[in-house]
This record gives structure tokens, sequence and C-alpha cells, in this order.
């Protein structure tokens, strides 16, 4: 196998993990999900594409900026089938209400949704679609873009910062990729931020402190990462990066 089709199989993988899309079956000998893990942000282009896309076609048919935006937030949950929403309900339900380390951690794993994980997600889902509402007459394809792909590179930013809180799960699987692999993801934010202007500071600046503020709440509760603590980490930094574009941006 040539690396370029390597590097394309990653691609596929990734794309496989972080959204519903199809993009066929991955002929053997597959890459890991540590191998993939440097194309987790490139999966941003095709969700902040969605957001733009279904946002300005419902405005266009006469559809409110208000419900255009919640029209925009859930066509990218059903995209990415909710995987992030779920990391983010799981990890507050985890932290909220376990006592150590250990009962956060099954707290964590239980499928079922606790009253932490419901507030934060109708916190989440809802301050999104009222920023993206408030600014829908100002966003670009660039800057729908830089959320969904920053927000991804800083899931992987954790990832590769902060070890694996336990032995097996997505955050263990994906955790032994090359130390190198932020770089493609910060290259193509760069690019994105240069189309955007002085507004992708916010974005930037943002989804870096919910970023830290979300390692570190997971370092002190269960020592570490976890496909949940990634999930939060992509939801949260997302919203915010919103609620301050809009802040920055609303006449």
């Amino acid at each position: 196998m040539t690396p370029l089709r390597r590097r394309f199989d990653e691609a596929r993988l990734a794309f496989m993990l972080l959204t519903r899309l199809p993009v066929g079956k991955l002929r053997d000998p597959a890459p890991s999900l540590a191998e993939a893990q440097w194309a987790y942000p490139l999966v941003g282009l095709v969700v902040g594409t969605v957001t733009w896309a279904v946002l300005h076609g419902a405005i266009a048919i006469g559809i409110g900026p208000d419900a255009a935006a919640l029209a925009a937030i859930a066509a990218t949950i059903l995209v990415t089938g909710g995987l992030h929403q779920d990391g983010l309900a799981d990890f507050v339900d985890g932290i909220g209400g376990g006592r150590d380390r250990t009962h956060c951690l099954e707290i964590m794993r239980d499928s079922r949704i606790g009253s932490y994980g419901v507030v934060a997600l109708i916190l989440a889902v809802g301050t999104s679609a009222a920023a993206l509402g408030d600014i829908a007459g100002y966003l670009t394809l660039a800057t729908a873009l830089t959320i969904a792909v920053s927000s991804r590179l800083a899931m992987l930013a954790v990832l590769l910062a902060l070890p694996a809180a336990r032995g097996d799960g997505l955050g263990f699987s994906a955790a032994a990729g090359l130390r190198m692999a932020w770089v493609p993801g910060a290259m193509l934010v760069t690019g994105l931020t240069l189309t955007m202007g002085w507004s992708a500071l916010v974005v930037i600046i943002t989804a870096a402190v919910a970023t830290c503020i979300i390692a570190v709440l997971a370092v002190r509760h269960i020592g570490g990462q976890t496909g949940d603590v990634l999930g939060a980490v992509q939801a949260v930094s997302e919203a915010l990066a919103w609620l301050a574009l809009s802040a920055a941006l609303s006449p």
C-alpha cells in the first residue's frame, strides 16, 4: 500500500469514527485509531460546511434566523451522530455525581443520562443555536469551518496531552499516535484564520480556554482523558466559540 493510500484510509477511518457519513469499507491492513488521529480536524471541514449550508439554505427559503440556526445545529448533530454531545453528557454526569475517580469513571461508562448531563446538553445546544442565530447574517463559510476544525483540533490536543484515564475505550485506543499529529490540523486552522480576519482570534482564544478548563477538570476528577472527555472538549469549545463570536460580531 502506498503512503498516499495509507493516509487516505486513515482519513476515512477518522470520518467513520467522528461522523455517520458513508465512506466505504476499509481493506486490510486497516489503520488504527491512533494512526488516524491526525485527520480528526479534517472532519470539521465537512461538518462546518453542513452547518453553513443548512443555515443559509434555511434562511433562503424564508425561515427565520433563530429557527435556521437550530436547524443547522440539528443537522451537524445528525451528521456526527450526536457523538460529542453524548460525551459531554457522560462527562458532566461523571464529575457532577462521582464520589471519587473510580465512581466518576463508572458513571461516565453508564449509558443512562442523568440530570447533570441533561442540563449540560440543553445549555450547549441552546447556546450554539442562539449564538448562531444572532450572527446568521454575518456567518461566512470560513468562519463555520474555523470553528468546526478548531474544536476538533482542541479534542486532538487533549488526546495527545493527557494520559488515558482507563486501560480501554476510545481514549486509550487512540492515545498512542504520533506526538506531531496535531501539525496538519494546526496548519489548516492557521490557513482558515487568515481568511477570517480579527474575529479568528476570538474563536481560537475561546476554544483554547474552554479546552484548558475541561482538561483541568478531567485530570482532577479522573486523572486523564477518555472518549467522553474528548467529546466534551469538542462540544463545549464549539458552543463557547459561537457565543464569543456572537458577542464580537453583533452590532
